[in-house]
């Protein structure tokens, strides 16, 4: 159905800046004219691109559990408490905020299935929910067949807790690994199942300290079979930056480009302890970095080099991680964050606001499997935010720049209307396609019930979490 929507300003992209005065017009998902001409009446609005959560895992808020200022070694294991206690009521949540957050699409990494279906009709179940709220996902199966509880031999971890706290771990974390083959045919199954116009359906191995090499070598050999795109985890800790040494010397970055998993294919997240030489790898490669600010800061991970990797030619996103600043998916500040801690020193800038909104967008668009550079002209996808400008220009002192002003103070509060293939999905700040305050309710409910059947988790807890610190502390000399 045709629409148009007047604006005060609108960012276009790099090639033709904000443009002042518009009407954009939309038809059957497509953008078919930008119009200028006298100013519209009425509260002024500023239309931008929509936004791209380029790496998530469509999980609850982690504080609620407990996981507060935890490395990623003992949060990972503490997340169990978050399992999904409904696959819908989950990933419609998850992705009804982000769609509040002014994304257009998001990558749903799957970290932590539910165990209550098979994982085809748990998938199924993420696409019906990624369908109700009206956003374009990418999809992948988090797979792992190594390491479940630390980076190498478990026991000694393990023989430190009792009889029964044991028995509680390993039933939690230990199972027998899916084969390289059964992943891929898995993979496979669920795309012929799920994906579509607005649903791209990627491998996703976890993380390289978590998958064998015969994995990684199936996921590149079926990349490069079929056009896959591939998203997984890279160096985000200190810790896998020292297993990664210890076990390929001749550098984990250049194997995995000697194996042919560096390709354009690849979105590679955090990346926070990758070296020089190793950016310019990937760099070369085409391959994308998705840095994840709050994240590494919630949980001391460290800062990553993406001004150096931007600098040599690294194609970066920018991700929620589930763990916005506030624990609230909101990626207007994330970007901004990214920008202030990345842009530069001094008179020396990374880059312009402009210039990183754009690249953050297309970089994003191209790691979930979104059409177009995200870019507002005809011929476009009809994926766009509208803004309060009056909210945002809040002075009007004197005439400033809208995106220079989006990135001093922009937040999601500000939104007002976010449209995805030329759909409305939030409207005044409401989600239309679902009630998600009604399904947050009801999810916080089923998860104050199910704290109970936990309670043997929650007793490991303590003699769990001192024997992973003095592990990793052991193994690895990370100071």
């Amino acid at each position: 159905m045709a629409s148009d929507v007047a604006a005060h300003c609108l960012f276009a992209g790099l090639g033709r800046g904000v443009l002042d005065d518009v009407v954009l017009r939309h038809d059957s998902g497509i953008i078919t004219a930008i119009d200028q001409g006298a100013p519209p009446a009425g509260q002024r609005s500023f239309v931008l691109p929509a936004f791209v959560n380029a790496h998530d895992h469509a999980r609850p808020t982690a504080s609620s559990f407990g996981a507060l200022g935890m490395p990623l070694e003992s949060w990972l294991l503490r997340s169990a408490l978050g399992t999904p206690v409904d696959p819908y009521l989950m990933a419609v949540s998850a992705l009804a905020r982000a769609a509040r957050a002014g994304c257009a699409a998001m990558m749903v990494h799957y970290t932590r299935p539910s165990g209550t279906m098979p994982l085809v009709e748990e998938a199924k179940q993420i696409a019906r929910a990624a369908s109700d709220v009206g956003i374009r996902i990418a999809f992948a199966i988090a797979v792992r067949d190594q390491n479940p509880v630390v980076y190498g031999d478990a026991e000694p971890v393990l023989s430190n807790l009792s009889g029964d706290d044991r028995k509680t771990i390993e039933e939690l974390f230990v199972r027998a690994p899916m084969s390289p083959k059964a992943y891929i045919e898995l993979t496979d199954t669920i795309a012929a199942a799920i994906a579509g116009p607005k649903i791209d359906v990627q491998l996703g191995p976890a993380g390289v300290q978590w998958c064998s090499r015969s994995l990684l070598e199936a996921v590149a050999e079926n990349s490069v079979l079929t056009g896959r795109r591939i998203h997984m985890h890279l160096l985000e800790t200190v810790y896998q930056r020292a297993w990664a040494d210890r076990n390929f010397p001749d550098g984990i970055v250049r194997y995995l480009r000697d194996i042919g998993f560096l390709s354009e294919r690849l979105t590679l997240a955090h990346c926070i302890h990758a070296r020089p030489d190793e950016l310019e790898m990937i760099a070369e490669s085409g391959a994308r970095i998705v840095t994840n600010f709050s994240s590494n800061m919630h949980l001391r991970s460290g800062l990553a080099p993406i001004a150096a990797a931007h600098e040599c030619g690294c194609a970066v996103a920018v991700g929620v991680d589930g763990l916005a600043l506030d624990e609230d998916d909101d990626v207007l500040r994330e970007m901004r964050l990214v920008q202030m801690m990345h842009g530069g020193v001094g008179f020396r800038r990374t880059w312009t606001p402009a210039e990183f909104f754009a690249l953050a967008i297309r970089n994003g668009r191209r790691a979930t499997g979104a059409p177009g550079s995200g870019e507002l002209k005809p011929g476009a996808p009809a994926d766009f935010v509208t803004l309060d400008l009056d909210r945002l220009d809040r002075d009007q002192f004197l005439p400033v720049d809208p995106l220079d002003l989006l990135f001093a103070r922009g937040n999601a509060s500000l939104l007002k209307d976010v449209v995805v293939d030329g759909r409305v999905i939030v409207s005044q700040g409401r989600v239309t396609g679902v009630d998600l305050p009604a399904i947050e309710q009801e999810l916080r409910a089923i998860y104050r019930g199910s704290a109970a059947k936990l309670t043997d988790f929650q007793r490991a807890w303590q003699p769990l979490l001192a024997a992973l610190e003095n592990w990793f502390e052991a193994q690895f000399d990370c100071r």
